[in-house]
């Protein structure tokens, strides 16, 4: 028989909790396929690169956010994910719920991918707002989720802030998905972070920025450029057009929304490197950099720069190009510094002495 895949809807424990849509829970949603939250628009998908099609089907950046207001102690996920198989090279990645409140990690729960699946993660007191990240790497489909004595509500909503990149946008090489650094940003500013990085692509691909444009948002972050040295190689006059042509259509869905553009960080192979039409990557950063100047001075007052060289040093780089988590903590902090600066996110609040 077929397991009902259904969201249980009798009352179960002591508070008689019962399952939940997990749909009014779910932040860093972009678009949905029936089930799947999926990160690239399912009904124009074949005018991506196949690259962007592959990794857009895993839901980076999906979270849970909720409230406890009536004194829940855990709270269950009912999932199903992708069972590797034995020569999969993620099958050995932690199969992780991690519970943040506020900035801090306050439980992991290790479970095993499985066709579906119930985690119980346990709760410390207080109403929160708690949010769960959820494993990536296996594809998890979050099915339902309920309190355990007690109930729970869905957490405050927040402004939406989209985030366009590549493998360094998606998190690679940090530990954890919290600690990738759309997500520690988005912490630090209180926005509703969608992770739209796509490891291999984001080249500045057109039908990308008009899929940014049919989004809803309250605030965008491109940061691509890296992908340009290598795979698909360009030229500095290429990426300068390139930018000016991805700004310029993002902006037809979203005329006025502050937007910020970083150029590409330290990748000491490929600064003073020519790639195969002779552009090192401190060329086509400078071209980068001078398209969104120009872009600005053409009267695109919504449109703040954060150059990317100086974010990180060497000593930051698990492997000459992907930030170690202390790398990706200290692009959260520029990034959220830039926004401040720029007037487009709330300044800091200073901590109670």
């Amino acid at each position: 028989m077929t397991p009902d895949k259904t969201p249980d809807k009798r009352p179960t424990g002591s508070a008689g909790t019962t399952w939940l849509d997990p749909a009014p829970f779910l932040r860093g949603v972009a678009w949905r396929d029936g089930e799947r939250v999926v990160r690239a628009d399912p009904a124009d998908l074949a005018r991506l690169p196949w690259d962007t099609r592959e990794r857009a089907a895993l839901p980076i950046g999906v979270r849970l956010e909720f409230t406890v207001p009536d004194g829940a102690h855990a709270v269950e996920v009912r999932y199903r994910a992708h069972v590797p198989g034995p020569r999969d090279s993620l099958r050995d990645l932690a199969h992780c719920f991690s519970l943040w409140r506020g900035d801090r990690c306050v439980h992991e729960s290790v479970t095993e991918p499985a066709e579906e699946a119930t985690v119980t993660i346990g709760l410390p007191p207080g109403e929160g707002p708690f949010t769960i990240h959820p494993p990536e790497s296996q594809s998890p489909v979050i099915l339902a989720l309920r309190g355990v004595g007690g109930t729970i509500g869905p957490g405050p909503a927040r402004p939406r802030w989209l985030v366009h990149g590549d493998s360094i946008t998606e998190g690679w090489w940090s530990t954890r998905p919290a600690h990738s650094w759309p997500a520690a940003a988005g912490r630090a500013l209180g926005l509703d972070t969608v992770n739209l990085g796509y490891a291999g692509a984001a080249r500045g691909e057109l039908p990308t920025a008009q899929q940014l444009a049919s989004l809803p948002a309250d605030l965008l972050t491109l940061a691509f450029g890296t992908n340009c040295w290598s795979g698909i190689p360009y030229n500095a006059t290429l990426l300068y057009e390139t930018v000016r042509a991805f700004v310029t259509l993002v902006r037809q869905g979203h005329p006025d929304m502050p937007l910020l553009l970083m150029s590409p960080l330290l990748r000491p192979a490929a600064e003073s490197t020519p790639n195969a039409v002779g552009a090192t990557l401190a060329e086509l950063r400078t071209a980068m950099e001078a398209a969104a100047r120009d872009l600005v001075a053409a009267g695109d007052k919504r449109l703040a720069l954060l150059p990317g060289r100086g974010v990180l040093t060497a000593d930051h780089l698990a492997d000459g190009l992907h930030p170690n988590d202390a790398g990706h903590a200290l692009i959260a902090s520029a990034v959220a510094d830039a926004l401040r600066g720029a007037g487009f996110a709330a300044p800091a609040v200073s901590p109670v002495a």
